[in-house]
């Protein structure tokens, strides 16, 4: 068992607010990110379902990110972009990571 913590927050966004989401979630990127942040996506997917799949340290990182000064982001994102964010949580209980051929 790894300890880390999957967030995934999901939405159905209207087609013509998909590329103010996406700008949001580069302009949020380029900030400073939450302690125990590992990866973070944004992923698009039929039928306008969009997800932010957030990888963290533990549940302590994630525990952290939920009781600081500011509402989670992800949540937000979504709301703004119009849509009713869900969230679902999940622990990591294998993983592979391949290793990256050099080029």
């Amino acid at each position: 068992m790894t300890g880390q913590i999957l967030t995934e927050v999901s939405a159905v966004v209207a087609a013509e607010r998909a590329a103010g989401l996406v700008a949001a979630y580069r302009e949020l990127v380029t900030g400073p990110l939450p302690d125990g942040l590992v990866r973070t996506e944004l992923l698009s997917g039929p039928d306008g379902r969009w997800r932010i799949q957030t990888l963290w340290r533990d549940r302590a990182a994630l525990d952290a990110m939920r009781a600081g000064p500011e509402p989670p982001a992800a949540p937000r994102l979504f709301r703004e972009a119009g849509a009713d964010p869900e969230l679902a949580v999940f622990e990591v209980a294998a993983g592979h990571v391949a290793p990256v051929e050099p080029g």
